[in-house]
């Protein structure tokens, strides 16, 4: 074959394929691994079974045992080794296996991982990641569903990332993977077998919101699977007059200003939502600033769609728990329309 056909080959090979979430996560960490050495995954039964969600599904098989291994049940244990790994020159993704597992591990994470390299001085880095499957949507029991995300956004030293397709998925955790720092990656569980085009060759920047669909009369901001819910409730509003635009804000921290602000600068009326309990929340941060920021624009307060600020809740009450587009669309109604 000369070099003319294998370039023309190569063209015909389409990067773009039809995967889920989950699929979207094994190829990212697939082809990281493939890309450097230094990356290795590893935590509760990711190695053989592929991870509760199967997300790691194959990696043991393909790159060995000392690659993608599994740990004890010991997610302290897990996040440290992570950290003395990551000083040492490797590149560790490790997994949380549901989001209320993680909190053992969380005086590792909020004392050690987010706080060497301002200790250090910029001398000793720590790029670890670590995934964390969160939120609700599948009716998990106790300590299998929560939405954790305020407690590491408030923490500074840690950069805070969710995507809510497929792309994004693939796209940011190969950019977390190479980030220098301390990377917490929430992947939404519900999401994890909804099916979305990837791109295998389109990066994705962490630190940047996108605007998932455009409109002019106000700006749904949300994150993960509520980016799925402000979609919908912005179909229906359009059916009954309303242009709605949606805002995905894909990295918590840091948080997009600038895209974020120049959408509800356009609209001038902002409605947050996020499924988390809203008080002290990335939603009630989200508001904050948004109504710092873009006072003189907004014809309304803002508003915020969230969770409860209850535990959450059993699989049976799942569904009063988590905002929905009847909630989302009264929000959008209580915002003075009056002068429109």
């Amino acid at each position: 074959m000369t070099m003319l056909d294998m370039r023309v080959e190569a063209a015909t090979i389409a990067p773009i394929e039809t995967m889920t979430m989950a699929a979207a996560l094994n190829r990212a960490l697939a082809d990281a691994m493939a890309a450097d050495d230094s990356v290795l995954v590893f935590g509760e039964d990711v190695g053989a079974l592929g991870g509760v969600f199967r997300v790691t599904d194959g990696l043991t098989a393909r790159f060995g045992e000392t690659r993608c291994f599994d740990t004890p049940l010991a997610e302290s244990g897990i996040v440290g080794t992570a950290i003395g790994m990551a000083m040492n020159g490797m590149r560790p993704v490790v997994e949380m296996q549901f989001d209320a597992f993680a909190y053992p591990a969380f005086e590792q994470v909020v004392s050690h991982a987010a706080k060497l390299g301002n200790r250090t001085r910029g001398a000793v880095r720590v790029p670890i990641v670590i995934r964390v499957p969160f939120g609700g949507g599948i009716g998990g029991v106790e300590h299998h569903c929560d939405s954790s995300e305020a407690y590491y956004a408030h923490t500074a030293g840690l950069t805070v990332v969710c995507p809510s397709t497929p792309q994004d998925a693939y796209s940011l955790l190969r950019a977390a993977i190479a980030h220098p720092d301390p990377v917490v990656f929430l992947e939404p569980k519900k999401l994890y077998w909804g099916k979305g085009e990837v791109d295998v060759t389109r990066t994705t920047s962490i630190g940047r919101a996108t605007v998932a669909r455009q409109g002019t009369d106000v700006t749904l901001i949300s994150y993960g699977t509520s980016v799925g819910i402000a979609l919908d409730a912005a179909a229906v509003a359009e059916s009954e007059g309303r242009s709605v635009q949606v805002v995905d804000v894909r990295t918590l921290t840091p948080c997009d200003d600038e895209t974020i602000f120049a959408a509800v600068r356009t609209t001038g009326r902002a409605v947050i939502v996020a499924e988390a309990s809203g008080f002290a929340s990335v939603a009630s941060e989200l508001a904050a600033r948004v109504g710092e920021h873009c006072f003189q624009y907004l014809a309304a307060p803002v508003r915020r769609v969230t969770g409860f600020d209850v535990p959450f809740a059993p699989p049976k009450l799942e569904r009063y728990f988590l905002p929905d587009v009847d909630r989302v669309l009264d929000a959008i109604d209580s915002l003075n329309w009056e002068d429109a």
